[in-house]
This record gives C-alpha cells, sequence and structure tokens, in this order.
C-alpha cells in the first residue's frame, strides 16, 4: 500500500513527519472534515476524583458531530477516565466522583435528572479487550435493542447492525453460534455491531485495537471511517499513526506535577501532528517520551 507523509509547512517548533493511510483513505477522512461542523459533546472545567485522588483536572474539550476524536497521551494520564467520564461509566466506581459540567447536546448528563441507563444508550461504549456476551451472534446484537423496548423486525435490525459493522458476510450463515468463537477481530466487530443496535448518537471506543492484529486493526480503522459518516466516534490509543490515520481531531493529554492528567492541546489532527504548538506534544509524538 502506497503511504503519504505529511511534512509541516511551516513549524514553530522543528518538524513532526507523520505517515498516514493511503491517499484515498486520507482523502475519506478529510473530505468529512470539510463538512459544517456543531459540537455534540462539551466538557466544562470538568474534574474526575477516585477518592481524595484526582486523575483528570480542569478539561475544557469540544467533541465534534460526526467526526472522529483521539484522545493520546502515556499511560495513566486520564485519556480512559476522561473517556468514560463521556457516558458516566466511572460512576460504577464507588471512589470515583466527578466535578463540572459534561454537556450532550447542550445537556449536563451528570445532572440528577438524566438517568445513566439511558444516557450510555445514546453514548455508547466499546472496550479494549472484545467482550462479547457468551450468547449466539444473533442474541449479542438484539439483546440491547430488545432490553431497550424495540418493536420492529428484530431480524432486519440484527442484519442491518452486522453489516454496519462489516461483519455480516462473514457470520450470516452461522449466527445461531456462539459470539465466543469469533476470531478477536470479528469479535470486537461484533461488539461494534452491539452498540449500534441501540442507535447511539456517540460510539467511545478505549484502545479497541490494542489486542489486534495489524489486518484486523485495519478492518476496524476502515469501519470507524464509515461510521463517522453518521456517529460521532472517541478514541483513546496509544497508537500514533492510528490517531493521524484515523481521526479528525486530537486531544493530548499528559499528567501534571500532582500527577493529575490535564489536557495541554487539542485541534485537528493534521494540524496538531505536523505544527503542534506545545513542544511537550511534539516529543511525545516523535517518540521522545511515553
Amino acid at each position: 500500500m502506497r503511504e503519504t507523509w505529511l511534512h509541516t509547512l511551516r513549524a514553530p517548533a522543528p518538524a513532526v513527519a507523520v505517515r498516514l493511510a493511503s491517499p484515498e483513505a486520507h482523502a475519506a477522512v478529510q473530505s468529512l472534515a470539510a463538512a459544517p461542523e456543531s459540537a455534540v459533546l462539551t466538557t466544562q472545567d470538568l474534574r474526575v476524583y477516585y477518592g481524595s485522588f484526582l486523575a483528570v483536572r480542569d478539561v475544557n474539550l469540544t467533541i465534534v458531530r460526526n467526526r472522529i476524536t483521539a484522545i493520546i497521551g502515556p499511560s495513566g494520564c486520564g485519556k480512559s477516565t476522561l473517556l468514560r467520564s463521556f457516558n458516566r461509566m466511572n460512576d460504577l466506581l464507588p471512589s470515583s466522583r466527578t466535578v463540572g459540567r459534561v454537556l450532550l447536546d447542550g445537556q449536563d448528563i451528570y445532572d440528577p435528572s438524566v438517568d445513566p441507563v439511558a444516557l450510555r444508550r445514546r453514548v455508547g461504549m466499546v472496550f479494549q479487550k472484545p467482550n462479547p456476551f457468551p450468547k449466539s451472534i444473533y442474541e449479542n446484537v438484539a439483546w440491547g435493542a430488545r432490553i431497550h423496548g424495540y418493536r420492529g423486525d428484530l431480524d432486519a435490525l440484527v442484519e442491518e447492525c452486522l453489516r454496519r459493522a462489516a461483519l455480516w458476510d462473514e457470520v450470516k450463515d452461522k449466527l445461531d453460534q456462539n459470539g465466543l468463537s469469533l476470531s478477536g477481530g470479528q469479535q470486537q466487530r461484533l461488539c461494534i455491531a452491539r452498540v449500534l443496535s441501540v442507535a447511539p448518537e456517540v460510539i467511545l471506543m478505549d484502545e479497541p485495537c490494542s489486542s489486534l492484529d495489524p489486518i484486523a486493526t485495519l478492518r476496524i480503522e476502515e469501519l470507524m471511517r464509515e461510521l463517522a459518516r453518521d456517529y460521532t466516534i472517541v478514541i483513546v490509543t496509544h497508537n500514533m499513526q492510528q490517531a493521524a490515520r484515523v481521526s479528525h481531531y486530537t486531544a493530548m493529554m499528559l499528567m501534571d506535577a500532582d500527577r493529575a492528567g490535564e489536557l495541554i492541546e487539542y485541534g485537528e489532527t493534521n494540524i496538531l501532528f505536523t505544527r503542534p504548538r506545545d513542544r511537550r506534544t511534539e516529543d511525545y509524538i516523535t517518540g521522545r517520551f511515553g
């Protein structure tokens, strides 16, 4: 596959070379970025505590609708904690406490009137390790829709979600087979189909390719680009090349002196990777630390 290299056009700091996907794939990402943009998620002075420990400090961030936003940074800097704050998954930890606001379409998701279960239907999560239920492929996809009271044609819904997850052609003749029998990459796409079955607005992905081989990783990345036409995607990744290939926006996080995660830079991916404003961003992208 041919590769395109982006190099800085003008840079206050030394140039950072970024390897992107093929010209065709990169053009698909950039064509989406040219469309009108609006915020779907906004954080305002967001802090997340585990007990007395401040894990994420004063994050102000806007997630753009129908775009892929990558959150990058070294281990332990609060990336996953920030991601889980977008659908209140941190609430499942008794020691967790969130201060500040997270707005979904203008509504504060931490308002006491918001039902976290209903919120997680609108803001779905795909985890680092594929976690299909010990049920059939069909039931894995149908389960979420069924518990949320779906009354339409369940067979058609399962097929549609598997098609959107680029898995239908591989499993259409074995829908009764246990989802755990699939390969790792297929299991991850099955989990994505399961999320799609409840019609979310936002899909959160916490290092979804970290346990996959390069071919399965490529399939997931291609799928993300397709899904971004209809969904907003936020991905945590340690893979700088992956962030450069698939995302429209990138948020860079680091730990401060108190080991709290802070957002140090955020912007369009092609600019952040080639003309970073913060020297620490450049140092991390080029592998000088992290």
